[in-house]
This record gives C-alpha cells, sequence and structure tokens, in this order.
C-alpha cells in the first residue's frame, strides 16, 4: 500500500468530524501513546458483604457484576480500539466494515439487564441531603456532587452481622455506589463517583426494574467518544466491557490459556479470568495498530456466542435479547446514544446492506450539580426509548455486500498509522546500516587493547556481512579491507522484480 495514500474519508458525509479525531493526529506524526484507564475494580474485593446484603444487590439487579473480578487491562489495546471508534456512528471503523459493543454484547458478557426503566432521575436533590437520607452520614468532601471510592469503602465495606435493617441497607446502598462507580459508571476523576446514582438505590425492588445493561452502554460509547477526540487522554466506563468484547471478537491481542477455561459460566466476562499464558499485554500500540488496520474478515468472529452453552444463560437475560438490534436511544441520565444495530448486521447473522444516514443528536452535558432538571431536557430521548421495541432491525437476504463495501471504502478512515512500504523499509535499513558504518569507520583504535580492537573488527565484519547481504555490492569503507562478495551458486538476476 501507498505510504502517502489518503486515509480517508473520500466522502466525510458521515464522518464529519475527521479533523477532531485522534486518527488524524496520528497520521500528521503527533502519537498521544496509551490511554489512562479508569476503572477501579482492584479493591471490590475488600468488601465484605453479609447474605442479607447479597440478596439486596441481587434485587437492585447487579447479582453477575458482583462476581466479576478484576481484568489486568492492556492498555495498549484499548488505546489502538479507541482509535477506530467515531462518535458519529458510535461503531468501530475497521478494514472490514463497522462493528460496535452491542446490547446483546452488555447482557451476556456482564449479566446486566438491556430493557426496562430508562436509568435517569432527579438531579435536583442537595447531594449532602441524599447522603444523610439514604447512607445516614455525610462526607466532609461532596466537590461536584461527588464522592469520593474510598470515603465509601471506609466507612461501609464492613457490614457488623447483628446490623438492624436500616444500616444493613444503607451500607449496601454504599456498596452498590462504589460498584457502579468503579465499574460500569466509572469517572475521568480517578476515585470519585456521583452522587446522583444513590437515589436510584432508595428502593431495591424498584433498583432491579432499570435497564442498567442500557445505561452501561450509553455510558460507554460517551466515553469511547470522548477519548476518541485527539485533545483526549484518559477513558473511563466498563473497559472490562470493551476489552473482554474485543477478545470475543477480534483476533488481536487476545491472550491464550494454560488451561481451556470453563465455558459453563454466565456471565461471559468470566471465561476470561483464568490464568493467562501467552499474552500479548506487552505489544505496543503502533502493533496493534497494525493489525487492526490490516484485519482480514478471517480475523473477525461475527458470531461468538452461537455455540456457547445456552443454558447458562438466565431465563430473564434470555428473554430480553430480542432487543439486542434494537434501533433506539441508550440512555443515563444525561447521556443519550444511539444503538445503531442497522450499521453492524453481520454481528446478528445478517447480511449488511449501505445503512441508513444516522441523524446528528444532540449529546446533553454533565447533570452532577443539584438544581438541573434532567427529565425535562431528555423527552425526546425517553421518547425513543419507550419505542424500543418497535424498531427492532431486520436483515435482507438480498443485499449485494461487495455494494456495501465499495460505499463503505469512500465514507470510512481506512487506516490509521502510516503504512510503509516495502521499499521505504528496504531503504531505511540501508541508511540506517550505512550509518553504523560510518560510525565504525570514525572510531579511533588509539588506546585499545588487542581484545578490545578484535571486538571493534568482529562488529565491522557483521555490519559489512549485512551491507553486503542487503546491497549485493560493495559497502561502504568502515576502516577496514573490503571483499569483493563472492557470487553463489542460488544467485540470479531479478527480471520484471521478481527473483
Amino acid at each position: 500500500m501507498e505510504t502517502t495514500g489518503d486515509p480517508g474519508p473520500i466522502d466525510n458525509v458521515v464522518l464529519h468530524d475527521q479533523d477532531n479525531h485522534v486518527s488524524s493526529a496520528v497520521w500528521d506524526g503527533q502519537e498521544r501513546g496509551v490511554l489512562r484507564c479508569h476503572e477501579h475494580t482492584s479493591l471490590l474485593d475488600q468488601w465484605k458483604l453479609t447474605a442479607e446484603q447479597i440478596e439486596l444487590v441481587g434485587k437492585a439487579g447487579f447479582h453477575y457484576l458482583r462476581m466479576i473480578p478484576a481484568i489486568n487491562f492492556d492498555s495498549a489495546l484499548i488505546a489502538a480500539l479507541v482509535e477506530r471508534w467515531r462518535r458519529e456512528t458510535n461503531t468501530f471503523h475497521l478494514p472490514v466494515g463497522e462493528m460496535t459493543i452491542t446490547l446483546e454484547d452488555v447482557a451476556l458478557l456482564l449479566g446486566l439487564a438491556i430493557d426496562g426503566e430508562p436509568v435517569i432521575g432527579v438531579t435536583s436533590s442537595t447531594p449532602s441531603l441524599l447522603c444523610e437520607k439514604l447512607l445516614g452520614r455525610v462526607p466532609e468532601d461532596l466537590t461536584g456532587g461527588m464522592v469520593k471510592l474510598t470515603w465509601l469503602k471506609e466507612f461501609f465495606s464492613q457490614c457488623p452481622k447483628d446490623a438492624p435493617v436500616e444500616e444493613i441497607e444503607c451500607r449496601t446502598r454504599a456498596y452498590l455506589l462504589y460498584l457502579v462507580g468503579s465499574t460500569i459508571f466509572s469517572t475521568t476523576t480517578g476515585n470519585k463517583v456521583p452522587v446522583m446514582y444513590l437515589s436510584l438505590f432508595e428502593d431495591f425492588d424498584k433498583a432491579g426494574k432499570f435497564a442498567w445493561g442500557a445505561a452501561a452502554l450509553a455510558f460507554l460509547y460517551r466515553a469511547l467518544g470522548n477519548a476518541s477526540l485527539k485533545s483526549q487522554s484518559t477513558i473511563s466506563g466498563s473497559l472490562t466491557l470493551l476489552q473482554c468484547w474485543s477478545y470475543y471478537r477480534l483476533n488481536v491481542g487476545r491472550p491464550r490459556f494454560n488451561q481451556e477455561p470453563n465455558q459453563g459460566c454466565f456471565p461471559l466476562v468470566l471465561w476470561w479470568k483464568g490464568k493467562q499464558s501467552g499474552s500479548r499485554m506487552k505489544c505496543n500500540i503502533v502493533s496493534y495498530r497494525k493489525a487492526l488496520d490490516s484485519l482480514k474478515p478471517s480475523d473477525v468472529e461475527w458470531l461468538p456466542y452461537k455455540d456457547i452453552d445456552h443454558t447458562v444463560i438466565p431465563e430473564d437475560i434470555k428473554n430480553t435479547l430480542t432487543l439486542r438490534a434494537s434501533r433506539t436511544m441508550l440512555i443515563c441520565f444525561e447521556k443519550a446514544e444511539r444503538h445503531l444495530p442497522d450499521r453492524c448486521l453481520r454481528q446478528f447473522g445478517m447480511l449488511q446492506g449501505i445503512p441508513n444516514d444516522v441523524h446528528r443528536w444532540e449529546r446533553k452535558s454533565r447533570a452532577y450539580d443539584h438544581g438541573v432538571d434532567i427529565l425535562g431536557k431528555m423527552q425526546y430521548e425517553l421518547d425513543e426509548w419507550a419505542m424500543r421495541r418497535f424498531y427492532v432491525v431486520e436483515g435482507d437476504d438480498d443485499v449485494d455486500e461487495k455494494e456495501y463495501m465499495q460505499w463503505y471504502e469512500k465514507i470510512t478512515r481506512k487506516f490509521v498509522g502510516r503504512l510503509t512500504s516495502v521499499e521505504s523499509e528496504f531503504k531505511g535499513k540501508v541508511e540506517a546500516l550505512n550509518e553504523i558504518a560510518d560510525m565504525l569507520g570514525k572510531f579511533s583504535e588509539d588506546g585499545m587493547d588487542f581484545q578490545d580492537r578484535k571486538l571493534l573488527d568482529e562488529v565491522k565484519d557483521i555490519v559489512h556481512k549485512y551491507l553486503m547481504d542487503e546491497v549485493g555490492d560493495s559497502p561502504k569503507k568502515i576502516g577496514m579491507k573490503s571483499t569483493k562478495k563472492r557470487k553463489r551458486k542460488d544467485d540470479s538476476i531479478c527480471e520484471d522484480g521478481q527473483c
């Protein structure tokens, strides 16, 4: 491929925000490196829940999320995936077409409900009053309507066995706030969570009726979109979901195991919790970028859940998977993001045609501070979520996917990194060898003992040999007598660029 070719998009009707995207900076040689990943799960196992608390956590809809252990993040892989994310479509733009994290993925990987009431509540309550009412105490620091995770852990992580019901409920709400604040709703602040989520845990039975999975996906979509801007250096949201989605779907950075993991477990994220070996955790972002830039259809698992044991999927989750391909609005308080399965139909076993145009929508600003009438600002988005069952995308057997790919190649960003041609790599290698030869030729042997001079001559011999092998002609003088390269029996003349 040409090193100076236009990476796209040729037509910016879809990717209209290319100038602000991180791929533009990378193309111009402005590397930002890996992103700082903010998911704070490492201390979750230090919370000691009683049987009563575990029951309440399950009622609230987090029975399976509670079971997911902390995983090691591959920051380079996450950063490379973000370079492919486009906030205009809420999809990854890959060489094989668009892909995304869907409602199906969040339901099966995290075990969260993707149907139910939208995760939105009143943000007009004063944070201190909310803490007093639902936690029984108020932290000294509530800057920006946020509470420190460390404060929650310090005061609520150990529940006495003989605690009264009211205290058990307060400590469980604190745990739930810590749980969502360190996983699905983690923020780039580092160790804080908005108090506004606390209002959703006042009644545990009502909490269990929320579509937590849809909210987690809305939050992650927003986090990916923000992180894809070249001005950003951090990412939050459920990075466990992001990384394990990639493990299931893409043969890039996927770890291997010492032994075959237990496939009969749920949620499916647990499939990756076994001891890993041969992992590519040491790959850098450039390596992953190249792998994604050259991704082939054979590197993609379009239907990774097809052969799993479906008896492990809880019935309540299985019954809602009809919504997996719903073209709808995902809601998490002020964060409303479009779920666009019609752009990724192959992930549902359908043929991919040219998708509908994406209508731009207003992304609301933060609503952490009290006094905000968030419900009044979100009526359009709430109405769209209410109609989710009527907009489940169906496939078309008459679709020509070649036509789709021809269209896609015009509207997408073909590659992120500059692709170096074979000729350029060869030229660069020879130039580097010649530079080494020049340095060795200028190296003074004055004051060297016999052993040092012998070592220097050996290095010169190595460089000389490599130059002869690569160039096929006399190398530059490097302070020693050159010898002509002897013609080997298998030497041949290249014709038309082929040997």
